[in-house]
């Protein structure tokens, strides 16, 4: 596969994150709620890794009882937690200021491989990190007229969401030590499925779940967004450390902004433009070659 593989399939899955506004959007049109289009996404979602399960990888569909507790985190601490957090924090405060709290995630990842994984926290790193998350600040943008909207609940549940975020890398990793991608991505999304179920009321809307647009949405949100790009990022990060895996994601809020500017005719001025080569540069820097990273630091130094 080669180094240059596992790194596309992380930025290739974080552009189809980027993308998932065109299904939400439409959903949320057709009568849905957030947290209830969430569920769809999970539910599908492991509708259709089931059946690729059956008959394609009947192998890797058996998991050790005592091993469930990697797939409660990645789908209860992670997948479940990361949306109710983040909903909430949009419900205390603005949208901008939650989606900035949100990509604290590569910060998470960062501190929490380096404490569990034993990954080396770098200068590199943490340049990359900080420049991930000033490139956010940028593309969202912030208003100061946003300022008192803040408030402690908003913080707490939006930092929450990054670090919910940050868990499914962690997780993931420590799962991956034992299954292929496509088992840790089935039962992420089985134990999220089978926990949101519980507790929204989609059941219902079961009546609206027949409609053709809803089926269309539905099953478009769960592929593309959902199957295809969290088997494409659990395969990269099994091939990658999880810092550098979470800092290269954060290329889903260009591909957004970019989604934006095309399908919705949204503005894009000079401070998303920035943010987002601030991102891109960031996730170059943090897939330099050492020997090259160190030759250019020595030069700067000299």
């Amino acid at each position: 596969m080669g180094k240059i593989g596992p790194i596309m399939m992380i930025a290739v899955s974080a552009a189809l994150w980027g993308i998932i506004a065109i299904f939400v959007r439409k959903l949320a049109l057709l009568g849905f709620t957030s947290m209830e289009i969430v569920t769809l996404r999970v539910v599908t979602a492991v509708l259709l890794l089931g059946i690729i399960g059956i008959t394609k990888y009947p192998g890797q569909m058996k998991i050790r009882f005592v091993d469930s507790k990697y797939f409660i985190g990645t789908g209860i601490f992670s997948i479940v937690l990361f949306n109710w957090c983040y909903f909430t924090a949009i419900n205390q405060m603005s949208l901008s200021f939650a989606v900035i709290l949100l990509y604290t995630a590569p910060t998470f990842v960062v501190i929490l491989s380096y404490l569990f994984l034993k990954e080396r926290l770098d200068s590199r790193k943490i340049i990359s990190v900080i420049g991930t998350l000033l490139g956010c600040v940028l593309i969202v943008g912030v208003s100061f007229k946003d300022t008192p909207s803040i408030n402690l609940v908003g913080i707490l549940t939006g930092l929450g969401a990054g670090f919910g975020y940050a868990l499914y890398t962690i997780f993931g990793k420590f799962a991956l030590a034992k299954y292929r991608p496509f088992t840790v991505t089935f039962y992420t999304f089985l134990v999220a499925a089978a926990t949101l179920v519980l507790f929204t009321n989609l059941i219902e809307k079961r009546s609206m779940l027949v409609n053709a647009e809803v089926i269309l949405y539905g099953v478009g949100l769960g592929l593309f967004p959902t199957v295809i790009a969290y088997l494409l990022y659990t395969k990269g990060l099994e091939k990658m450390e999880s810092s550098k895996a979470s800092i290269i994601a954060t290329v889903e809020p260009v591909a957004a902004t970019l989604l934006s500017v095309f399908f919705y005719k949204e503005n894009f001025g000079m401070l998303q433009l920035v943010g987002s080569v601030i991102i891109l540069l960031s996730v170059i820097l943090i897939n330099l070659p050492k020997s090259t990273y160190n030759i250019n630091k020595n030069r700067a130094s000299a």
